[in-house]
């Protein structure tokens, strides 16, 4: 499969905390993503609501047609809380974007921001929780990465970086990961040609010697 350079999206609360801008009262958002090393996407985001009776389903979610393969929605219902299960494969960037646009316009409820600096990736954003009840409010977000986590607000380990957002308030999100940039060379490779290019020169070298020198003279 060919590299491809993937742009910087605005992503990854993932649809369904943008859904909270249209959700009253008390809420249960849960994100657990993982960034791969080629810069996709997997995980599952549970978006849901007190359950108001046997029947209720919950928030309603809407995946854009392009994306039906990767993206599996299923029913969720739990402790009281009834909405979706989302669960996604190998998306990338913005692919995720995509996602985040079908769950409803963007607004200043949410902002996240993943874009990647050579060989670091750079998480930003903050999450408007002010209009939310406090009662049985619960909005977790969670990305692990392929790599050193070098800065974070949120609770780091091992890779992976853990946000608890209290209703009432603005959480913001910061987190500074290194991990390899799968666009660039590798570096075993470029030696590897590098070596290729000096030998060959070498040769050439070598071959362009013995057949300039004088012969060698004979004895009469």
């Amino acid at each position: 499969m060919p590299s491809r350079r993937r742009p910087s999206p605005t992503v990854l609360l993932v649809t369904l905390l943008l859904a909270m801008a249209a959700l009253s009262g008390c809420a249960r958002v849960q994100a657990a993503l993982a960034v791969q090393p080629d810069d996709t996407v997997r995980g599952q985001v549970v978006v849901a609501t007190p359950e108001q009776g046997p029947e209720d389903p919950g928030p309603a979610l809407t995946i854009p047609p392009g994306l039906t393969d990767a993206v599996d929605v299923s029913q969720y219902r739990q402790e009281g809380y009834t909405g979706s299960l989302v669960r996604f494969s190998d998306l990338t960037f913005p692919q995720v974007g995509e996602l985040i646009s079908a769950a409803g316009a963007p607004g200043e409820k949410v902002r996240l921001e993943i874009r990647r600096a050579g060989n670091r990736v750079v998480v930003d954003g903050a999450v408007d929780l002010t209009t939310v009840d406090v009662d049985r409010a619960d909005f977790q977000l969670k990305i692990a990465f392929p790599g050193q986590v070098l800065d974070a607000n949120g609770e780091a380990d091992s890779g992976e970086v853990s946000w608890v957002f209290d209703a009432g308030e603005v959480g913001d999100i910061e987190a500074v990961v290194a991990f390899d940039d799968p666009d660039a060379p590798s570096p075993v490779n470029w030696s590897i040609g590098l070596f290729v290019v000096v030998a060959l020169a070498a040769a050439a070298v070598v071959l362009l010697a013995r057949r300039t020198r004088n012969p060698p003279l004979r004895r009469t």
